[in-house]
Parts: structure tokens; sequence; C-alpha cells
């Protein structure tokens, strides 16, 4: 006989692990379904800088605020626009606690430690999933077992199995791809390129390209290189070989400083191409009963508002404290999705012309004015 759930989350990414640990604080129960086969099956990512107004009020909510800033590495939100010359053009020491770095893994630890246990069942992939009337669904993993559940939460990723239950939408590739890899311990063998780079994250744009760094918990780098390339132009790279990978990466950046270039030559390990793709701004749905989204599988955008993370979050805790503050949860997705809508569109709208910014022709004078004029703000 299969499990019947109140409430099941599909995904254990940052907005369901946050969704369950808010539901949690409010006496509610919640299981989550995720593909991965244990907590360390795969490496999260780099930093994450957490926004007062969305990574931090879900913190706040979830009770976790000040266990999380036990977390944050120090100097981290430090930031530095380079030319491809490698001539530093900006630099700000960071330090006014807006928007302070934690590494993705310790992230992730401390939302999964503050649930009860067996909240999350690994090595569960959703393979299919039908609706069983009045609201509720049944969802089949990939081992055959299947469950049904009155309330539904994609939490999935840009690739989600939920979303078709609300939306055609497919993310469409962006035109821009990160090839992500790591030097580490830059301190000790890259003295050159960690002097550049500085302590918290560094920006180096130009020709239609560039790297983007933060520095880890550890002392590493961990870089993305982006290009604008087309995706079976990736696609045609050897990632499997690294001496392959990284010639043809940087054959992209023939003409650029040596230090800037060291962060893929002499990369650790392997490269890691990265296609980014976003769902149309203003990705939204018309209610249907006993399903939502939260985060990428609501509302996937580019990287370049740095706001993925932050609005997952965000979208969990308003989810769970409507559903805290609503005896009817069709009322409760209501209230939550006339709230995230307008959210996410907007940050997928500043996403995107943030993108088209960084790769145009004058893109680090752009880049410069527009941390100019946020300085000025803030001022």
């Amino acid at each position: 006989m299969s499990e019947h759930h109140s409430i099941a989350i599909i995904g254990a990414g940052l907005g369901g692990l946050v969704l369950a640990r808010v539901l949690h604080v409010h006496g509610i129960a919640s299981v989550i379904y995720e593909l991965d086969a244990s907590s360390t099956a795969r490496d999260q990512g780099g930093m994450l800088d957490m926004h007062v107004e969305s990574g931090q009020a879900a913190l706040r909510a979830a009770g976790l605020f000040e266990r999380f800033q036990q977390l944050i590495l120090p100097g981290g939100d430090a930031m530095r626009i380079v030319d491809k010359t490698g001539v530093v053009r900006m630099s700000d020491d960071g330090g006014d606690g807006g928007r302070p770095e934690i590494d993705r893994n310790d992230l992730r630890r401390l939302l999964l430690e503050s649930l009860p246990g067996n909240t999350v069942r690994w090595g569960a992939k959703a393979v299919d999933i039908r609706p069983t009337g009045g609201g509720g669904h049944r969802v089949t993993l990939a081992d055959g077992t299947s469950f049904t559940t009155d309330l539904l939460i994609g939490a999935d990723g840009a690739w989600s199995k939920v979303r078709p239950l609300l939306s055609a939408a497919i993310p469409a590739y962006s035109g821009i791809s990160f090839i992500e890899c790591d030097l580490f311990p830059v301190q000790d063998h890259h003295h050159a390129t960690a002097e550049l780079v500085g302590p918290g994250m560094m920006f180096a744009l130009g020709d239609g390209k560039g790297f983007l760094t933060h520095r880890e918990t550890d002392g590493s780098l961990h870089t993305y290189a982006a290009l604008a390339i087309p995706v079976d132009s990736l696609h045609a790279i050897d990632f499997t070989v690294p001496v392959t990978a990284k010639a043809a990466v940087l054959q992209h950046f023939h003409d650029w400083d040596e230090r800037l270039r060291a962060l893929v030559a002499d990369a650790d390990g392997a490269l890691v191409p990265r296609p980014i793709h976003a769902l149309p701004v203003g990705h939204s749905w018309s209610r249907v009963p006993g399903v939502t989204l939260v985060g990428d599988a609501a509302h996937v955008m580019s990287p370049f508002a740095g706001e993925g993370a932050n609005l997952a979050m965000l979208d969990g805790a308003e989810l769970a404290t409507a559903l805290a503050n609503h005896a009817d949860p069709e009322a409760a997705l209501a209230r939550y999705e006339a709230g995230l809508f307008p959210r996410s569109a907007g940050k997928a709208a500043e996403s995107a012309a943030n993108l088209a910014a960084s790769f145009a022709p004058d893109a680090l004078e752009q880049l410069l004015a527009r941390m100019s004029d946020y300085a000025n703000q803030a001022g």
C-alpha cells in the first residue's frame, strides 16, 4: 500500500528545505522526496550572498538566522571589478553586512539539520505525476513505488517534473554558458591571481565574455568562465578530458591577462559546463487545485541579478507562512501565488537586463556605472 502525505515536496534544494523548515516551525508536517542518493551525493556549488529582504528574511522565518550568522565568510562580500588586462577598476571591501556570503553547502547542511529525521527521502526520483481528483496527486518514483498527497509542491528546479501540471513553459537557453572550475589552495600556489581577485568576489568582463569568481571558505577560488556561445558549440567540447576542455575555453581568452587565464589554465579537477537557461519573464499560471511551485521550478532565471537562491528561500518561507495562516489550503496557495508572480517577474526582468548588459560591447563600463549608482543610493 502506498504512503499518503498531507504535504509532499519534490526537491531538497534550498527552497524546498526552507519550506519544510518553516512548516515545521508552525507545527505542520511535510515530507521531501529528493532524487540525490544522500545529502553529500554532490557538491552544492559555491558561495551565496544572502539578501536582507529575501534570503535573510527566510532564515529569520525559519528560526535559523543566528546560526546562519555563525557560518558566514568574513570579508566574503568584498567585490572587485577588473578589466581584461588585469587592471582593477573598482574595489569595495564590503563589510556593511547587507549581503553576507555563505557557502551553499553549509547553508544546505544548516537547513537539513533543522528538520525532523526522515523528512527527506533520499534517492527518490519522481517519474510520473497524475491528479487523483479533488486536488490530490499520485507520484510514482523511479523504483516503482508511489505515494499520494493532498498538496504537492514542486521545488525541483529548472527541469521540474511538477511544472507541467501548471504550465507548458520550458526554460530556454539564454545564449550564455558558464564553465565552472576551482583553484585551490590559492594562497600557496597562485599568489598573483589571489592578489588580483581579492578576498571576496570578482567580475572581469570584456569582449562579450568574462570571469566571475568567489573566494571560498577554504581559501580556494570558485570560478565561472562566462561565454556567449551556441549551446551546440559548448556540447562539442570534450569536458571529460580537462586538458582539452581548458584549451577550448582559453582560446576565447587568448589576449587576456595571464592572472585571469590562470583561473582556468591551472584549475584543479574537472571543468563543468553550465548552460544558462531561463523561463519567460513574467511566467505564471492559473490556479490548479492542490499544487504549486517554488524556486527555479517557478521562475528559473539567469544568475545576473544574484536572486535565484534568495528568491527560492523566500518562496518557501512565504508559502509555508500562508499555509500556516489559512485553514483552507487553496486560499493559502492563491495568497502565495498573488505575491510570487509580481515578485519573480520583477527579478527575472532585472536578471535578463543584467545578462544583456554583461555581454554588451561596453559591459565593463555599464557594470562600473551600475555599481556607482548602487553606492550612491546606499549613501
